[in-house]
């Protein structure tokens, strides 16, 4: 590739980025304004909205809220899939074909399809769950596992686990031991990756959380909607801190994963 075509693509990325940043960049501007609709420009900028929204116990608990219900999830996930995958990529090579089918299962149900069955079921003793972080945890877990199955799986096949399990014992390591101090380890970016895609996904889910639980246990993305009548400089605010909470996570989870490195 020649100076000129390398200088080339990277002004094409650019400009995408640029273009992609436009809506989020209009939608900080709109937080920071005192006033903005009857000129072309701004009568002035003011903290006053995101103050104003950080001050709001409502939306710290509907935050807390949707942080609990995400870790909740993603910490049931991992405890749950990763002995199960191993299983099946150890012992069971063959199911992995049906496992790639039934982990797209949730996605052939629309959500609020499911929301209406979920609540004729989870709605009357002896499982009354409607209203509650429990149902939400059980339903944003069949919507990570396609995204964490998917991740780890290529993990696994590319860690060729199965020559390390051979290492391991015959170094002496039962096949746990091996599992826990070799290919868990070895995992740990996929599972990363898995992590990361799931919790962006999971905080912005909207269907489930506001069929199933409500204002009875408001998560950010309800309170958002609960609070769009308002204020659409307070709105604005409250979309930038939600981006800003999800790249904070990012930003963390990647700065923790490297230093395992």
């Amino acid at each position: 590739m020649s100076r000129a075509e390398s200088i080339y693509h990277r002004l094409i990325v650019w400009l995408l980025f640029i273009v992609l940043l436009l809506p989020l960049a209009a939608t900080l501007i709109y937080a920071l304004v005192e006033d903005w609709g009857a000129t072309i420009l701004p009568s002035g900028f003011t903290l006053k909205w995101l103050i104003a929204l950080w001050s709001d116990p409502r939306f710290l608990v509907a935050l807390g809220h949707s942080l609990l219900v995400c870790f909740g999830t993603l910490l049931f996930s991992m405890v749950l899939i990763l002995p199960l995958m191993f299983v099946i990529a150890y012992y069971f090579p063959r199911l992995d074909a049906l496992m790639n089918v039934l982990i797209l299962l949730p996605f052939a149900v629309p959500p609020v399809v499911s929301s209406v069955g979920l609540m004729e079921l989870y709605s009357s003793p002896p499982f009354e769950l409607t209203g509650t972080p429990w149902i939400l945890i059980g339903c944003y877990f069949t919507i990570a596992l396609p995204f964490i199955y998917r991740a780890i799986s290529n993990n696994i096949q590319a860690i060729n686990m199965r020559d390390l399990m051979d290492a391991a014992h015959l170094l002496g390591a039962s096949t746990w031991k091996a599992a826990l101090m070799v290919i868990l380890p070895n995992l740990r970016k996929g599972a990363s990756i898995a992590v990361l895609l799931s919790f962006s996904f999971l905080i912005g889910e909207f269907v489930f959380a506001n069929l199933l639980v409500g204002s009875r246990y408001e998560t950010l993305q309800v309170y958002l909607y609960n609070m769009r009548n308002g204020s659409g400089h307070f709105t604005s605010a409250l979309v930038i801190s939600y981006f800003v909470v999800v790249l904070v996570f990012t930003w963390v989870a990647n700065v923790l994963n490297k230093g395992k490195r």
